[in-house]
């Protein structure tokens, strides 16, 4: 007479403690996905940029679904209680990615005053010396999310829709005026060790 093979159920061997942690990992994985993929979406959008004429529907169309998402990432990550060092420095990456391909679309459309440039140099100036001097003093990569770096943000994304009105003179001139006190403030509060309050998204 064969016996009967019996099986048992793979979650009959895994403890329930076990399993409701599993499927929290699982929740909460995701949920830190949603927040980064919502970050990831602004680098394909901005790649998209090169190929729309400068001023057009589509790269006005494109440009505002990137800002959008530097929107929504934020406020997906803080709602999920999934905000993570990683996703300051993904927010940070696309974020450069972003104003590289605007400035690659529109300066050979436009005419930057020698002043303001200049200007652009100091503020990259005192960026680099943050960088470093963060580097220096804590080991690491500092990545800092300020409420002017946010309001400096803000300014930038709005200057390619405000050229057509207020020209590069006046915009270029409050975006310059709100990143010159950011950058000043990111390196005092990387020297004054006060950095750690800023860095997550």
């Amino acid at each position: 007479m064969k016996r009967r093979k019996t099986t048992r159920s793979t979650d009959a061997l895994i403890p329930e403690k076990d399993m409701g942690k599993s499927r929290q990992f699982r929740r909460d994985s995701a949920k830190a996905g949603a927040a980064n993929f919502i970050t990831g979406a602004r680098i394909p959008c901005s790649f998209a940029l090169l190929f729309c004429p400068v001023f057009s529907p589509p790269f006005y169309f494109l440009y505002l679904i990137a800002g959008l998402t530097d929107v929504i990432d934020g406020a997906v990550a803080r709602k999920t209680g999934t905000a993570s060092e990683f996703g300051a420095k993904l927010d940070t990456a696309a974020d450069f990615v972003l104003v590289a391909v605007c400035l690659w679309k529109l300066l050979p459309k436009l005419f930057v005053p020698l002043w303001l440039w200049l200007w652009i140099g100091g503020i990259a100036l005192i960026k680099a010396v943050n960088l470093l001097s963060g580097y220096i003093l804590r080991k690491r990569l500092v990545v800092m999310h300020t409420v002017m770096n946010k309001v400096t943000g803000i300014l930038l994304f709005a200057l390619p829709l405000t050229l057509q009105v207020a020209g590069i003179s006046c915009s270029g001139t409050a975006a310059c005026l709100a990143a010159t006190f950011a950058a000043v403030q990111e390196g005092h509060y990387i020297r004054t060790g006060r950095e750690k309050q800023t860095e997550r998204k």
